[in-house]
């Protein structure tokens, strides 16, 4: 670790940003599946604070192995803290807890509303990027290619469990606001805010753990436990790293479409590795959720002229 400040990427190649939202799209798309095995024999919140505790430690060894600065000055840890609770401590806590109650499809379908919520957010309140009918579109694309992929029978489960459906929505519009802050941190490198930001919510989950929880008297499968080692070492350490990098390189609202691939490659890996059906609706969601990822980050209108030129 040293003091010399990060640089960051000043010129980023929009093809490697696009694979590395890719990477980001699979390390969060399996982490629905991770926690389902992780929670059947760790409670919620426990579960959340080994998982941001582990991915902490590993990040912090990434750091010194690097030779990150570390971000100092209260105004940055106070901006770190901010970005913890809405980033970590809120969303994953409502997720773990909600996805107890509602059945995987409707939580599918409700985890990728967060582009509808920070498109809304950025429109209406803070303005902070540029929007037009191009990242409309996407957005409207995205979430009908994901109802596609997932079955619209799935909405139909709405309001059957209240609680738990507006836990996982609250948990999308927290990573929202979450996007939109951590813009903020382009002079940080992104591994050092991750680790900082995860380090802030495990001081703040442990202890809720043993407030609220009774983590002691837990005797987790070996399962549950393999299951949380993965969720944290590569769909919360390493998906982290790549999240704070692309909200400063494709910005909040081009990152907010992996809410839309992640669930396009679950249905991917369905299919080629589990054997599972594939069919019209899943080849027309694909479609839709490919286009809208384009248009969200402004590639669909630029394609679409390349081609007809």
């Amino acid at each position: 670790m040293n003091d010399t400040p990060y640089s960051g990427q000043t010129s980023p190649s929009i093809p490697l940003e696009l694979a590395l939202l890719t990477l980001l799209s699979i390390l969060w798309g399996a982490s629905y599946g991770l926690i389902k095995l992780a929670v059947e024999t760790i409670t919620p919140l426990t579960l959340v604070a080994i998982r941001v505790i582990i991915a902490a430690s590993v990040l912090w060894l990434v750091v010194m192995v690097r030779q990150r600065p570390i971000p100092r000055g209260l105004q940055n840890w106070r901006q770190l803290m901010v970005q913890a609770l809405f980033g970590f401590v809120i969303p994953f806590t409502m997720i773990t807890w909600g996805q107890q109650y509602v059945d995987s499809g409707l939580a599918g379908i409700l985890n990728s509303t967060t582009p509808i919520f920070l498109f809304l957010i950025t429109v209406f309140w803070t303005r902070h990027e540029q929007v037009s009918l191009e990242n409309l579109l996407g957005v409207l694309s995205g979430l009908g290619g994901v109802c596609l992929l997932i079955g619209f029978e799935a909405v139909q489960g709405l309001g059957a469990n209240v609680a738990g459906q507006l836990a996982i929505t609250g948990a999308t519009i927290s990573y929202a606001i979450a996007m939109i802050y951590g813009k903020r941190f382009k002079h940080i490198a992104p591994e050092a805010t991750a680790a900082c930001t995860l380090s802030i919510a495990a001081l703040i989950l442990l202890p809720a753990s043993f407030i609220l929880e009774q983590p002691r008297e837990l005797t987790p499968s070996r399962t549950s436990i393999m299951a949380l080692v993965a969720l944290a070492v590569f769909s919360t350490a390493g998906a982290f790293t790549l999240y704070f990098r692309l909200v400063n390189t494709l910005g909040s609202i081009g990152t907010s479409s992996v809410a839309y691939s992640r669930a396009a490659i679950s249905v991917v890996i369905g299919v080629l590795m589990l054997g599972e059906v594939f069919n019209w609706q899943i080849a027309v969601g694909l479609c839709a959720v490919i286009v809208g990822v384009a248009a969200i980050n402004g590639q669909l209108f630029q394609l679409l002229r390349h081609t007809s030129s």
